[in-house]
C-alpha cells in the first residue's frame, strides 16, 4: 500500500490532520466540533495535494523512466513521446528527458549499424561475384591449355587472348575499386585548372565514336560555336566523368539509336547533359544507380562489360567539385544525366 501514491498520501494526510488537531486541542476555546472540522479539512486538503503531487510529478515520471529503462534493457530503443515530459513541471523531467535522448541516440546508432551491416553484406556479395567472373574465366582457359590444348597453336592463341581479356577486366575492376576508395578517404587530390569544357567533350566523343559506330549509333554534340565554355576544374577527372556518361549512354542505348550531348552556358555555371533514347531506368532504381556495383539489369549489364563502379566514381568526382550528378528517365524513351560546373571568370587554381 505504501508503494502507491494513494497509500503514501493517506499516511501523510493522517499525520498532518493528527498534528493539526493536536495543536488545536491545546487551545482553551477549542470545541469538539472545531477539532472535527479542522481535522477533516486538513486531512482532505493534505490528501488531495499529496496525491496530486506524488501522482503527477513523481510517480508518473518514475513510471515513464522505468518504461524507457525496460525497453533499453530489452534492447528496444524506440523512444517514448516527449510531449508529456516537455509539459511537465516535475523535477524528474530532466532525468526522463536525458534517458529519452539516450534511447533515441542509441536507436539511431542501431539503425545506422543495421544499414551498414546490410550494405557490407551486399557489397561483399557483389564484389565476390564481380571478382569471381573474370578469375574463373581466365582460370578455365589456362587449365584447358595445361590439359593439352596448348599444343594446338590456333586454340592456344585464342584461349590466351581470352584469358588476357579476363585478367584485363579484373585489373580494371581492382583499379576502379582503389580509385573509389582513395576518393572516399581523401587520398586522391584534385588539381584545378582553367580549360574549355567543349574541347574535353570533343576529345571524349572522338575516343568513343568507333564504339558507337559498331552499333550503328550517332553521337550528336550541341553547343554554341560562338561561345567558350571555360571552367575551373580537374580536367582529367572531368574527362573521366564525360567519358563514363557518354560511354554508358552508348552501352545502354538501342542499336541504331542516338546519343545527344548538350553544353549550355549560364551566367555562373555551365551545364552538361548526356541524353540517350534507350530503354530508360525504372523509378525504383533511380535512387540506387550511383551505388557501387548496382545494376538495373544485372545479367545484361555484365554481358555489356564494365565494373559497375563508373557512376559511383562520377558521383564522388563531382562531389569533389562541389557539384552533383542529376538523372531523369522515362521507361521506353531514355535517360538524361546532367551536371554543372562553375564558369571561370579569370585566374587559375592548382591543387586542393
Amino acid at each position: 500500500m505504501l508503494t502507491t501514491s494513494r497509500g503514501i498520501s493517506l499516511v501523510l494526510a493522517i499525520a498532518i490532520s493528527t498534528l493539526t488537531v493536536a495543536f488545536l486541542f491545546l487551545l482553551d476555546d477549542a470545541t469538539p466540533t472545531l477539532l472535527l472540522v479542522a481535522g477533516a479539512i486538513s486531512f482532505s486538503v493534505a490528501y488531495i495535494l499529496m496525491n496530486v503531487t506524488l501522482e503527477f510529478l513523481i510517480f508518473k515520471e518514475i513510471s515513464s523512466i522505468y518504461s524507457v529503462l525496460e525497453k533499453i534493457q530489452k534492447k528496444d530503443y524506440t523512444v517514448v513521446s516527449e510531449r508529456a515530459t516537455r509539459l511537465s513541471i516535475s523535477p524528474l523531467r530532466k532525468i526522463n528527458k536525458t534517458i529519452n535522448t539516450y534511447a533515441q541516440s542509441k536507436n539511431k546508432e542501431i539503425e545506422a549499424l543495421q544499414k551498414n551491416a546490410a550494405f557490407r553484406r551486399e557489397f561483399i556479395a557483389d564484389i565476390s561475384h564481380e571478382l569471381k567472373t573474370p578469375i574463373f574465366a581466365a582460370q578455365g582457359y589456362i587449365h584447358t591449355l595445361l590439359d593439352g590444348a596448348v599444343e594446338d597453336k590456333s586454340v592456344r592463341l585464342k584461349f590466351l587472348k581470352r584469358a588476357a581479356k579476363s585478367l584485363n577486366a579484373l585489373d580494371k575492376l581492382v583499379q576502379d575499386l582503389l580509385t573509389l576508395n582513395q576518393m572516399e578517404s581523401g587520398v586522391i587530390k584534385f588539381h584545378f585548372e582553367t580549360f574549355d569544357l567543349k574541347e574535353v567533350i570533343h576529345e571524349v566523343i572522338e575516343e568513343l565514336e568507333h564504339k558507337a559506330e559498331r552499333r550503328d549509333m550517332l553521337i550528336r554534340f550541341y553547343y554554341d560555336k560562338e561561345k567558350t565554355y571555360r571552367t575551373l576544374a580537374d580536367k582529367d577527372k572531368i574527362f573521366r566523368v564525360c567519358q563514363n556518361l557518354i560511354s554508358n549512354a552508348i552501352k545502354y542505348n538501342n542499336d541504331g539509336g542516338e546519343v545527344e550531348v548538350h553544353l549550355k552556358s549560364h551566367k555562373n555555371h555551365i551545364t552538361v547533359e548526356v541524353k540517350d533514347n534507350g530503354k530508360g531506368i525504372p523509378p525504383e532504381d533511380l535512387k540506387r544507380i550511383f551505388e557501387r556495383f548496382y545494376r538495373v539489369e544485372k545479367s545484361r549489364s555484365r554481358e555489356k562489360g564494365g565494373t559497375g563502379l563508373g557512376l559511383a566514381i562520377v558521383k564522388h568526382i563531382l562531389e569533389g567539385h562541389k557539384s552533383k550528378i542529376s538523372v531523369s528517365s522515362t521507361l521506353g524513351k531514355g535517360s538524361i544525366f546532367s551536371f554543372e560546373l562553375p564558369v571561370e571568370k579569370g585566374g587559375t587554381r592548382k591543387g586542393s
